[in-house]
C-alpha cells in the first residue's frame, strides 16, 4: 500500500509530506494515543531484504532511542510498514544547518552557540557508546527558537551495506541521483572513514570541525572537482587559514577548528566533552567561570597603568594565577541571585562605563573591532548604542551635571593603559577643553565642580585632589581612582607587585589601607550610601568576585562569580554596571625581510619568555585553561613546527645554547625553579635555600650563572645571582627593583629599572649601580646588541609600541621599530617584547579581549 495523506502506519495518522532523500521519505503524522504530532522516516524496503542489516537497524534504532538529551531528536518508535521499516521522531519545526549556510558563513557568536549544542548533544551519545558516522550540515536541525538538533542519530551506519560490521563505507547522500551528492558528503568524513577503517567518537570530531570551519567561513573546509579530489584532500590537505576569509574570528576559535580536523585521530580532542569546554570559555557561560584566575594572571588586567615587564612582573601574577587555581573546590558563600540586563553586542573592548545623572543612560568608552576608542551613549532595553561625536577620545568620569572627564591625544588608543591630556566636555556637544598633561585617570567630585586625577610625574605615580593639590606619590602602580559621594574622601588600588591594596585618603586620617593582602583587586565603586566601598577582585578564601568593604575595613561577599566580573559604576538606586570579558595572549614573530609577522601562539593564554639569539627558537607559557593547574612552559621553532611541551610552570628563559629552559613552578604557598631539557634528560631542580623566587633569567655568555629575583623572609625583591656550579646565591642589587632587566653580552652589567622607576646599570659582580643616561622614566631596556655598544628600548604602554636604539656613548635614540598587530580588534597591550642581539628577529606577547559586554545588573546587595 502506497503512503499518502490519511493513510496509517501502525497506530500512527499520516497527515502530510514533509521530505523525501536516498535514506526514504519523511511524513508529518499523529500518534493518536498521546494526542501529539511526530515525524515518520520510511526507510526503502530494500532494507528489509538484508535480515543481517534489519537487525542491525533495530538494535541501533534501539539504542538511539534511549538517548535523552536536548540537542538530539528524540527517537519515540520503531517499525515496519509492508516489509520498510520506519523510525518515529520529534517532530521539529525550523531549517537544517544546510539551509542557514545557503545565505553564507554565520556570525562567530551564533557559530559558538550552535557548535556548544551540537557539542553537548554529541558528548551525551558517545558517553552511551553511540557514534553518528555521518555528522553534516544536513543532519543538524536548528529549529525556530534557535535550539541545534543532530538527526539520525545511530542509524546512518545502517543506511549503506558494509562490507564488514566493523568498518564503514560511503555515508548515505541527502539524494540518491543528484550530481555531487557523494562529493558533498564525503567533505565532511574522517581520513579514517575515508580509508575503510573503524569510525570511533574521534571522527565525530572531525566531522563537527569541518562543518565549525564551514559556519565560520561559509565554504567547505574539504572541497574537490571530484569525489578523489575531496577524499584525497581530506587525507592530505588542510583547509585555508580561516582568518583568510573571517578576520573577525579569534585565534582560540581557530584554534579549536585545527584541534577537531586533525588528520590523526589521536591529535584530536579525545571527547566530546573536551570540545564543549574549549567552546564554554569562548562563549563567556560556564567555561569563562572555570578559566577565570586565569584570565586574571593572563592579562593583569586591563587597567593597569605601568608594565612591569620581562624578570619581575608576570612573576607576581603568577603567584596570583596559582593562588586562585588552588581555591577551586572549596566551599564558597552562597552568592546573590543577580539579573543581568545586556547593553552591549559588539566585538572588541569596553573601556570605561559610568551612568549619566539621570541614572537610566550609561555612557561608556570602547574600542569596537579594530577602530580606536570611542564614547558611546546606550540605555537599558535598547541593543543599539549612540556613539558621541569625540574622535579618539577615551571616557573617565562623568559629572552630576552631565560633563565628561575624557582623555585627549593618548599614546593607546585601544586599551585603558596609557596617558594622555585630560579635557573637559558637555555631554550634550561642544568642543573638549584641555585641563592636563600625562593623566590616565580622573573622577569628579559629587559637585561637579573639582577633578581628583592619577598623573605621571618623573617616573612616579601622583594623586592629586583637587588638580594641583598634590596629596600622594607612589612607585607603585595606582588605579581606579574614584571619589566618595560626600566628596570628602578619595579611593585608589595600590598594585605593588607583591599584592593589591585599596588606600583611603581624607576623612579621619590622611591615608590608610582600607583593604589590603589581595591577590588582585582590578576596579572599585562607591556604593552611593558612602558607607561601602566595593570592588571586584580576587582572593584564595573566598575566591573571586565582587566584595564590599566598610569604612572600618570590614569585608562581606557581595558575589563570589568565578570569573573577575570589571565593577564600573553604582547608580543610586542600587542598579551596577559590570563587564564581562573573556581574553587572550597571542605571541607573534618576526624577521627582517619578511612582509608579515607570524602567529606561533597555541592555546588561549600564549606568552613569549625567551628568543633565541639566532632567531631560530622560542620559549613561551601557557597560564590559560589550556595550560593546567600549575601552567605549562613551551618550546618551539619559529618556523611555525608545532611546540614541545617541557613540563609544568611559567617559562622565564632560554639558555644561549638552546639545550636549558628555566622555569618557575609553584610548590604550595612559594615557588621553585627548575632547569627543564629542552631534549633528552631530566628536569633539575635550582637550589635556592629559604629564598622565595618571582623570576629569573641566564647570564651570558655561558649561562653557567643565573639571575633571580626573589625575597627573604620579611625582606622586598631584590637581584641575586647563583652560581649553578656550586650552588651559592649572593645579592646584587638593592630591595625593590620595577622594571625590565637586560645583560651585557659579557655578563658583567645588568640594565635594569631601579626602586624610583629610572633606568640603572647594576654591576653583577656588586657595587653601586650607576644611572643610564639618555633613557626616560619608565623607559624599559630590552636588549644589547651584540657588540655592547647600544641597547634596545621600550616604553610600554603605548600603541603602536616603539622599539627604539639607545646608542650608550652619546645616548641618541633611533627609532628601530613600531610594534602593532595587523588586527588591532580588542587589542589592550603589547606586555613583553624580545629582540635578537642582531635586530633581525623579535617576538612579542599582547592581550586581546574580543569578548567584553557590558550589563546592567538590578538585585545585587
Amino acid at each position: 500500500m502506497p503512503i499518502s495523506a490519511g493513510s496509517r502506519l501502525g497506530p500512527y495518522e499520516v497527515l502530510s509530506p514533509l521530505g523525501a532523500g536516498g535514506m526514504g521519505e519523511v511524513w508529518r503524522a499523529k500518534d493518536p494515543r498521546l494526542g501529539r504530532e511526530v515525524a515518520i522516516k520510511v526507510l526503502p524496503a530494500s532494507f528489509s531484504a538484508d535480515a543481517d542489516r534489519l537487525r542491525r537497524f533495530e538494535q541501533e534504532a534501539r539504542a538511539a532511542g534511549i538517548l535523552n538529551h536536548p540537542n538530539i531528536t528524540a527517537v519515540y518508535d520503531i517499525g515496519s510498514h509492508e516489509g520498510a521499516p520506519y523510525v518515529v521522531q520529534e517532530l521539529l519545526e525550523g531549517e537544517t544547518l544546510r539551509s542557514l549556510l545557503a545565505g553564507g558563513r554565520l556570525a562567530p557568536r551564533k557559530t559558538i552557540d550552535y557548535s556548544l549544542q551540537i557539542a553537548h548533544g554529541l558528548a551525551a551519545a558517545h558517553e552511551k557508546g553511540i557514534v553518528h558516522r555521518d555528522l553534516k550540515p544536513e543532519n543538524l536541525f536548528v529549529t525556530r527558537d534557535g535550539r541545534v538538533k543532530i538527526l539520525d542519530f545511530g542509524l546512518a551506519k545502517l543506511t549503506h551495506t558494509e562490507a564488514r560490521p566493523d568498518f564503514t563505507s560511503l555515508p548515505t547522500a541527502t539524494a540518491g541521483t543528484e550530481p555531487g551528492v557523494v562529493l558533498g558528503t564525503l567533505g565532511y568524513m574522517s581520513p579514517e572513514q575515508v580509508r575503510g577503517r573503524q569510525a570511533d567518537a574521534r571522527s565525530d570530531i572531525f566531522s563537527f570541525g569541518a562543518i565549525l570551519y564551514e559556519m565560520l567561513s561559509g565554504k567547505r573546509a574539504f572541497h574537490g572537482d571530484s569525489a578523489a579530489d575531496t577524499m584525497s584532500a581530506i587525507l592530505k590537505e588542510d583547509p585555508p587559514e580561516l582568518s583568510v576569509t573571517n578576520q573577525s574570528i579569534s585565534p582560540g576559535l581557530e584554534r579549536i577548528v585545527r584541534h577537531c580536523i586533525e588528520k590523526n585521530p589521536e591529535q584530536r580532542f579525545h571527547s566530546a566533552h573536551d570540545l564543549a569546554f574549549d567552546l564554554e570559555a569562548l562563549s563567556g557561560t560556564s567555561g569563562q567561570a572555570a578559566a577565570a584566575p586565569a584570565l586574571v594572571a593572563g592579562r593583569n588586567r586591563k587597567r593597569a597603568a605601568v608594565f612591569l615587564p620581562a624578570l619581575i612582573a608576570l612573576a607576581f601574577v603568577a603567584a596570583a594565577f596559582w593562588a586562585g587555581r588552588s581555591s577551586r573546590g572549596r566551599a564558597q558563600p552562597a552568592p546573590a541571585v543577580p539579573i543581568y540586563s545586556r547593553l552591549t553586542f559588539r566585538r572588541g573592548n569596553v573601556l570605561y562605563a559610568r551612568f549619566a545623572p539621570d541614572g537610566q543612560t550609561v555612557v561608556y568608552g570602547a574600542a569596537w573591532g579594530d577602530k580606536p576608542a570611542e564614547i558611546f551613549l546606550a540605555r537599558a532595553g535598547s541593543p543599539e548604542s549612540r556613539p558621541l561625536d569625540l574622535p579618539n577620545a577615551s571616557l573617565l568620569s562623568i559629572s552630576s551635571s552631565g560633563e565628561l572627564a575624557i582623555l585627549l591625544k593618548k599614546a593607546n588608543l585601544f586599551g585603558t593603559v596609557g596617558s594622555g591630556t585630560l579635557a573637559r566636555v558637555p555631554l550634550t556637544g561642544g568642543a573638549p577643553r584641555e585641563v592636563l598633561e600625562d593623566v590616565y585617570q580622573a573622577d569628579w567630585s559629587p559637585d561637579g565642580v573639582n577633578l581628583a586625577v592619577l598623573a605621571s610625574r618623573g617616573g612616579k605615580t601622583v594623586l592629586e585632589f583637587p588638580i594641583g593639590k598634590r596629596i600622594y606619590e607612589s612607585g607603585a602602580e595606582l588605579t581606579s581612582l574614584r571619589v566618595s559621594p560626600d566628596g570628602l574622601q578619595v579611593a585608589v588600588v595600590e598594585n605593588d607587585g607583591t599584592g593589591s591594596a585599596i588606600l583611603l585618603f581624607g576623612g579621619k586620617g590622611g591615608v590608610r589601607k582600607l583593604v589590603s593582602g589581595w591577590n588582585f583587586i582590578d576596579s572599585i565603586a562607591w556604593h552611593p550610601s558612602g558607607i561601602e566601598l566595593w570592588f571586584d577582585g580576587l582572593r584564595p578564601v573566598p575566591g573571586v568576585g565582587t566584595y564590599a568593604a566598610t569604612l572600618d575595613g570590614k569585608v562581606r561577599v557581595v558575589q563570589v562569580t568565578g570569573s573577575l566580573d570589571v565593577l564600573h559604576d553604582i547608580a543610586r538606586d542600587g542598579r551596577v554596571l559590570i563587564e564581562r570579558e573573556i581574553s587572550t595572549r597571542e605571541v607573534f614573530f618576526g624577521k627582517t625581510g619578511d612582509p608579515r609577522e607570524r602567529n606561533l601562539s597555541w592555546l588561549d593564554q600564549s606568552s613569549v619568555a625567551s628568543l633565541s639569539p639566532d632567531g631560530e627558537n622560542l620559549l613561551f607559557s601557557e597560564q590559560g585553561e589550556g595550560g593546567g593547574e600549575k601552567g605549562s612552559v613551551y618550546f618551539r621553532k619559529t618556523d611555525g613546527s608545532p611546540p614541545a611541551r617541557l613540563g609544568d610552570g611559567r617559562a622565564l628563559d632560554l639558555s644561549a645554547d638552546g639545550k636549558w629552559a628555566l622555569a618557575l613552578v609553584p610548590s604550595g604557598s612559594s615557588s621553585r625553579l627548575y632547569l627543564l631539557p629542552t631534549g633528552a634528560g631530566e628536569p633539575r631542580p635550582v637550589p635556592l635555600g629559604n629564598l622565595n623566587a618571582f623570576g629569573g633569567t641566564f647570564v651570558p655568555p655561558d649561562g653557567k650563572r643565573i639571575a633571580i629575583v626573589a625575597s627573604e623572609p620579611g625582606h622586598a625583591a631584590r637581584g641575586y645571582v647563583l652560581d649553578l656550579m656550586n650552588g651559592k646565591t649572593r645579592p646584587f642589587t638593592p630591595e625593590g627593583l620595577t622594571g625590565g632587566a637586560a645583560f651585557s653580552p659579557d655578563g658583567t652589567l645588568l640594565a635594569t629599572n631601579g626602586p624610583d622607576g629610572r633606568a640603572m646599570l647594576f654591576p653583577l659582580a656588586g657595587g653601586d649601580p650607576r644611572p643610564l643616561p639618555g633613557l626616560e622614566p619608565k623607559e624599559t631596556p630590552l636588549q644589547w646588541s651584540a657588540d655592547g655598544k647600544s641597547l634596545y628600548t621600550a616604553r610600554f604602554g603605548e600603541l603602536p609600541l616603539k622599539i627604539e636604539r639607545l646608542d650608550l656613548a652619546t645616548q641618541k635614540k633611533q627609532l628601530w621599530k613600531q610594534i602593532l598587530p595587523e588586527d588591532r580588534a580588542g587589542l589592550i597591550r603589547i606586555e613583553s617584547v624580545f629582540v635578537t642581539p642582531d635586530g633581525r628577529h623579535w617576538a612579542y606577547s599582547f592581550n586581546r579581549v574580543l569578548v567584553s559586554d557590558l550589563y546592567l545588573v538590578t538585585g545585587l546587595r
